[in-house]
């Protein structure tokens, strides 16, 4: 019986394949593995080994330590699987990945990603479903062949017949390599953003890591999450006429200030506007930074914010969330994809981006493990500064605190300069911080000059591309678009959005290189990275190597940004430390 991982080690040797070299891969664990090199393909058939030495995941392993090509895959799926079986290889090419990345927005299912490649109309995608009258005859030909005379992949291999053999295992490896040198050409294309095709690799390389991120899950102490919990909301409800009556009692804090006789339900924005004006406040809306600002004016608003932290933590952070997202291991898992499907930020599931600051006490590194933790500081200004090629902002970002240098430049105190900044980024010309606002244009001329640019190109509904070329398509006009008060606003409105996504957009290519530079270099240190939050990195190492962990993190932000921005003209800082507790990291 011979060894399949020497087997795939020694056909890809055959056909010449190298560090970083594109190679197709499809798996499906019980079948076998199928590649694909610019030669043709290979398949190895599980079935003929022992499970061990069969398994996708362990034949995959051994190529990819000793041969380090950049696997092709479909989707995050074959990532996932690999995982699951115990192998994390080092670089991918994910041809859905690279697709929203090319024409925008989230949808990136198989058909899709072929049609577009190959230039075929998206209306012609066939559909799954038995032959009829009407229907093409394509039930005639080879159904071993994936692809319809048509041009178009066939349904049935679509919906799950690529893994029925290892042979077309190999067969959908090709055509995944095939659809990724297309890629390539039409990133090649893309001649104003040079960035494009690096873009491609490193957002491939996120989605490695999201597969990952969704496997290995956030350490999080049960026992002391369940404490915190407890301490908002009582004790954990023992039916539901428990939990009613728990809900009662938190009412109860709130209604208790109310004028007698009086009935509000708490759960509804409009009736607490009518409460807060039965106590003599008048507001627009009750959004928390607005009930903040009025929290002397009467003892019901403190216990009404008091309320609606206890009431978030019950109905999405409370028991039931616990149970159902947290393992018996003491992780909390959720999926993680590397694009929002918008301007192209990393987005999870089960509250790991929005887990409240009470929480955050139970995310504790396991024994013998610390936290390195890093955060990004101004990262959306100094990103604006090298997307724009604006050499006067660039100066700015050498300081520790570019808010003073801009504040200085402009004659104003540094929260204004902040507020100024952050405004023209986000399309607020009003308000505080208006008047220096307008000072930017003279200061800092080609940074806002740039976001001018977007704002307009939005505006007409003209698709943006990012720093690094993602695209940000802004929707196709309707027929009721004119001249109106409401269409102006609406045309507003995809400014603003329009000059904030180039800004965020290229903060997210960024952040994920920095990440994906970490994962790598962390990697022989036995450090993981277990969450990424907007600007923020949570590394899990071993105590031993806490220091070494918290200088590869930093290096790797000075190596990701010389490779993002070549021209060095931008300093990127980042506050790194080590913590036990997640709730121990400043700011």
């Amino acid at each position: 019986m011979g060894d399949p991982a020497a087997e795939l080690l020694d056909a890809l040797r055959r056909d010449g394949v190298g560090r970083g070299d594109l190679v197709g891969l499809a798996i499906a664990p019980g079948v076998g593995v199928g590649a694909a090199t610019a030669r043709g393909s290979i398949a190895l058939a599980a079935a003929s080994t022992t499970p061990a030495s069969g398994d996708p995941a362990a034949l995959v392993r051994r190529a990819d330590q000793e041969l380090r090509p950049r696997w092709v895959v479909w989707s995050i799926d074959t990532a996932a699987a690999l995982v699951a079986g115990g192998t994390r290889v080092a670089t991918c090419w994910d041809v859905a990945v690279v697709h929203r990345l090319l024409v925008g927005g989230w949808r990136a299912d198989v058909a899709r990603v072929w049609a577009h490649a190959l230039g075929l109309d998206a209306a012609g995608i066939p559909r799954a479903g038995p032959v009829d009258l009407f229907s093409t005859a394509e039930h005639d030909a080879d159904p071993d062949e994936p692809v319809r005379g048509d041009g178009h992949l066939r349904p049935e291999w679509i919906d799950g017949g690529w893994a029925a053999s290892p042979d077309r295992l190999g067969q959908w490896a090709a055509l995944a390599r095939e659809v990724a040198l297309r890629q390539q050409e039409e990133l090649d294309a893309l001649v104003d953003r040079p960035m494009a095709g690096s873009t491609a690799r490193s957002e491939s390389a996120a989605e490695l890591l999201c597969a990952e991120l969704s496997f290995d899950g956030l350490p999080l102490d049960r026992e002391m999450a369940e404490a915190e919990i407890a301490g908002l909301v009582g004790p954990r409800p023992t039916s539901e006429s428990d939990a009613a009556a728990q809900r009662a009692r938190r009412d109860e804090v709130v209604l208790r200030h109310a004028p007698v006789g009086g009935q509000w339900d708490l759960r509804s924005p409009g009736q607490v506007r009518s409460l807060l004006r039965a106590v003599g406040i008048e507001v627009p809306d009750t959004r928390a930074w607005r009930l903040e600002s009025l929290r002397d004016a009467h003892p019901l608003v403190p216990d009404l914010l008091a309320w609606r932290k206890a009431e978030r933590v019950a109905t999405t952070y409370g028991y039931a969330w616990l149970d159902e997202h947290v393992g018996m291991d003491g992780r909390l898992r959720g999926s993680w994809s590397g694009s929002d499907g918008a301007a192209g930020r990393m987005t999870a599931s089960s509250g790991l981006h929005n887990l409240p600051a009470d929480l955050r006490t139970s995310v504790v590194a396991e024994p013998g493990y610390v936290f390195v933790r890093a955060d990004l500081g101004q990262i959306e200004p100094r990103v604006l500064a090298a997307v724009s090629g604006d050499p006067a902002l660039a100066r700015a970002t050498q300081e520790d605190d570019m808010y003073a240098r801009v504040a200085g430049q402009l004659g104003v105190d540094r929260a204004t300069a902040k507020v100024a900044v952050l405004g023209a980024m986000y399309g607020q010309t009003t308000g505080h911080g208006a008047q220096a606002l307008r000072r930017l244009d003279a200061a800092y001329p080609v940074a806002m000059a740039y976001l001018t640019e977007a704002d307009r190109a939005a505006q007409v509904r003209r698709p943006l591309r990012t720093y690094g070329g993602r695209c940000l398509p802004m929707g196709a006009a309707t027929r009721d678009e004119g001249d109106s008060r409401e269409a102006r606003s609406r045309a507003a409105a995809r400014g603003r959005y329009g000059r904030n996504a180039m800004v965020q957009g290229a903060a997210a290519e960024l952040f994920k290189v920095w990440a994906v530079t970490v994962r790598s270099r962390a990697a022989a240190l036995d450090a993981r990275i277990v969450l990424c939050l907007h600007d923020e990195l949570l590394v899990h190492a071993p105590e031993a190597h806490g220091e070494d962990v918290a200088r590869v993190v930093d290096a790797a932000l000075q190596e990701a940004a010389a490779r993002w921005a070549p021209d060095g003209s931008v300093r990127f800082v980042a506050d790194t430390g080590l913590i036990r507790c997640w709730a121990d990291a400043k700011g």
